[in-house]
């Protein structure tokens, strides 16, 4: 359990680790292990280091690299300081980062050897001066590590502790559906998914645990899942990539306990030659979410793997909270449902009059919304948007969905996913849903395309497993089995790789583009 009398914001967890249980070994990345006291001394040398090129509070400090160790201490110190760290998602394209590395008003970049030559050039394009801070070798200005080692030991520079307002993370949404928005995530919201965490399946860690993190730091769910297990005082294994072969080495070498994978990672881990072998005895549970699971993947998952599986519904925008389906509710009746409310959170089922009106009825679509100590403080320089996608509290998420009987919620697809065809509404995830457990079936994207007697009509774009050639109408015959006519894709494509962001959800607006491409729908 968290100790909340010492733990009250995430800039106290090295402190209060340190205090707690100082000689464990706290992060492992690669063959480099950091106890709880050493952490919490480097934290308060990066805050020295920080205080020293000047941040102050409310201050952004931008991050660019793959998953290290490194990343803890450079947040705490800048936590420490009250300021915001601001990761950037490596993956994209140079003109993507150069716009978050501006929209951010960040004026240091951590940046790691493999990026520095381009960080490098984007800085160079910006009109404000941004000081690059090298993670490894790459010759800089500045080295962070020589920094950090010269810095004097002692207490922290900070004589101004954290507030419950401070922004502490600035994670910018994917851009599915447009250009990145920084998510001002503060210590409140984080107090709030350090006070409810433990009590939910799947957070309720124990201090001898071993949590892997295989999401990127710049996602909200790595950053959740390594900052819950270093706040339960569990040893933390950092990876730097996903790779199907090395993580399940690790669940076996290192008696992994815990784990946050987003489907497309659980499929791969399923698919992966080493998978049959692996000694997964030490796993208790594996928590999914960012993107849709087909039940055919769940089911082959929980026989493979044997542990407890937890599904987490929720937002960026919302810390990560919103929904969870704990491992007991995991039953064929509620395999497709993303679960109950976190404690202390509303989940709503806007009905339509909007998330200020009354709710849905049982069983009718609408846009699901959030409220509750969880939702951010709002988009960073965004007014407009911020006050379209929060209303009287409520955070409009975009997901469509309803709710069953007895509360749990169903998610079916984004609002602007939604395909409309001869009048009726289909949503993407339901179809490929129907369509994942077909012989010879990978993976799927479902999507609307134009049609000249329906307006749209859906299409299935399906990638084939190694070695197999499906047949498009087997294809068909499959789903005609499992959902109503209308649903049924009228056509069947097939594609080596569907195109996924950084938290596996399919960008259907890219394999989208060429089929609406000089017509007036619009591409989300």
């Amino acid at each position: 359990m968290i100790d909340h009398q010492a733990i009250r914001f995430l800039a106290d967890i090295p402190a209060a680790q340190a205090r707690a249980v100082g000689d464990k070994v706290a992060l492992q990345f690669q063959d480099r292990e950091i106890t709880y006291a050493e952490l919490n001394r480097r934290s308060i040398a990066a805050a020295r280091v920080l205080r020293e090129l000047g941040v102050r509070p409310g201050d952004r400090v931008a991050w660019l690299s793959r998953n290290c160790e490194l990343f803890f201490e450079v947040f705490f110190g800048v936590a420490a300081l009250r300021a915001c760290l601001a990761p950037i998602n490596f993956r994209l394209a140079p003109v993507e980062i150069g716009f978050i590395l501006a929209d951010s008003d960040a004026t240091l970049l951590f940046v790691s050897d493999e990026f520095h030559a381009v960080a490098r050039e984007l800085v160079a394009g910006l009109d404000r001066e941004v000081r690059l801070i090298a993670l490894g070798d790459a010759p800089a200005s500045l080295s962070y590590t020589v920094l950090r080692d010269a810095a004097p030991a002692g207490a922290s520079p900070s004589s101004d502790p954290p507030q419950a307002d401070d922004d502490v993370l600035q994670l910018y949404t994917s851009g599915t559906t447009g250009l990145p928005k920084g998510v001002r995530l503060t210590n409140a919201n984080y107090a709030c998914f350090l006070e409810v965490g433990p009590s939910i399946d799947g957070f309720d860690y124990a201090s001898d645990d071993v949590v892997l993190i295989v999401m990127p730091l710049f996602h909200v769910a790595g950053t959740n899942v390594s900052l819950a297990g270093l706040a339960h005082g569990c040893r933390v294994v950092v990876l730097a990539d996903f790779v199907p072969s090395v993580v399940l080495g690790l669940m076996e070498d290192q008696r992994v306990a815990h784990m946050f994978a987003a489907p497309a990672m659980i499929q791969m881990l399923l698919q992966a030659p080493e998978a049959a072998a692996t000694d997964v005895s030490s796993l208790k549970t594996i928590a999914y979410g960012a993107s849709p699971i087909s039940e055919a993947v769940l089911s082959a998952a929980k026989d493979r793997f044997g542990c407890a599986f937890v599904q987490f519904y929720g937002m960026t925008e919302s810390a990560g909270a919103g929904s969870f389906l704990a491992p007991s509710a995991h039953t064929p009746d509620r395999l497709r449902s993303c679960g109950l409310p976190w404690p202390g959170l509303e989940v709503k089922v806007c009905g339509d009059a909007g998330p200020t009106g009354a709710e849905a009825e049982v069983g009718a679509v609408g846009q699901i919304a959030i409220r509750g100590a969880a939702v951010m403080k709002g988009y960073w320089n965004r007014p407009e948007a911020t006050a379209e996608t929060i209303i009287d509290g409520w955070l409009l998420t975009g997901d469509a969905g309803y709710r069953d009987e007895a509360g749990y919620l169903y998610m079916h697809d984004r609002v602007k996913d939604m395909i409309v065809t001869g009048g009726e509404n289909v949503y993407p995830a339901e179809v490929e849903n129907a369509i994942f457990g077909c012989p010879g079936v990978a993976d799927v994207a479902v999507i609307g395309v134009p049609s000249e007697r329906w307006g749209e009509e859906v299409k299935a774009i399906v990638v084939p497993q190694p070695g197999a050639e499906p047949d498009p109408a087997a294809v068909l015959a499959w789903a005609r089995e499992r959902i109503a006519g209308f649903k049924i894709p009228k056509s069947v494509d097939f594609a080596d790789a569907l195109p996924r962001n950084a938290s596996g959800k399919v960008l259907r607006r890219e394999l989208r583009a060429r089929f609406w491409q000089g017509r007036d729908r619009a591409i989300g």
